[in-house]
């Protein structure tokens, strides 16, 4: 009977089963070890030196070094081939293979390199599921000023208040007055039948004069038209908002 050393638990297409690692495979098909337990990761410098595989169980060469974003691997013996194969590309590990999502001719034509990848060069192959060991996202929090309008009414008042001022007008006006003109009486005029008076007699003579009368009547002086129109003024709204700086030590940052 054979002793298990390593149990691990695999996947290949829609077949599950255990791989035991002294070698003893309890399937009749070819299978690897998906390290699909996010939370114990994969230790990277495990799989310095070990071979890594492509699709198809193609041969990418062995292990030479990984970084932050890349595994290095070299094949052959005398011009050999370097691959820098992204980390995010990576789909397994059972102890002694590394296996990726691409196939020679891929890492042929799009990882064969002189040097590292820098910055976020591989980013583009990250993927929504990435394992926490390959990628650890950080979110870096800020606030921003969210600006709104509402509106408020303010009421206008229109008062009308009494002014009283003179007025001088020029009226004219008519009188009667008394003129006295005396005239000789002519012979055929004067007899008359009256007697002279004995006492002193009035005869009164009415006379005729305008008056001012004033009275007060209301017009419409002028109109007031009072319209509403909207202005537009822009504010200068100033406050302060926070963000996060994220510093790494011990490693550099991508």
């Amino acid at each position: 009977m054979v002793s298990p050393i390593f149990l691990y638990r695999y996947r290949y297409n829609n077949c599950s089963g255990f791989v035991y690692y002294n070698g003893y495979i309890l399937c009749n098909i070819i299978s690897f070890v998906s390290y699909s337990n996010k939370e114990e990761g994969l230790d990277w410098n495990d799989i310095i030196k070990k071979e890594a595989r492509g699709t198809n169980d193609e041969d990418l060469g062995e292990v030479q070094e990984v970084g932050d974003s890349y595994v290095l691997t070299k094949k052959g013996l005398i011009n050999r081939d370097k691959f820098y194969l992204p980390k995010y590309l990576v789909e397994g590990y059972d102890g002694e293979v590394i296996r990726f999502r691409v196939s020679e001719e891929e890492a042929k034509n799009s990882f064969v390199r002189d040097s590292a990848p820098t910055g976020d060069e591989y980013s583009k192959f990250k993927r929504s599921n990435m394992p926490q060991d390959i990628e650890t996202r950080i979110p870096v929090m800020g606030e921003k000023l969210n600006i709104s309008k509402t509106q408020s009414t303010q009421e206008a008042k229109i008062t009308k208040e009494p002014i009283t001022e003179k007025k001088t007008v020029e009226v004219p006006l008519t009188h009667e007055e008394l003129t006295i003109e005396r005239r000789p009486v002519t012979k055929g005029s004067a007899t008359t039948n009256e007697k002279p008076v004995t006492s002193k007699t009035e005869v009164n003579i009415p006379l005729k004069h305008d008056e001012v009368q004033v009275s007060k009547e209301p017009y419409v002086k002028e109109e007031v038209a009072v319209k509403k129109k909207p202005v537009t003024e822009t504010k200068t709204v100033t406050d302060e908002v926070r963000s996060e700086r994220v510093n790494v030590h011990g490693a550099s940052e991508d």
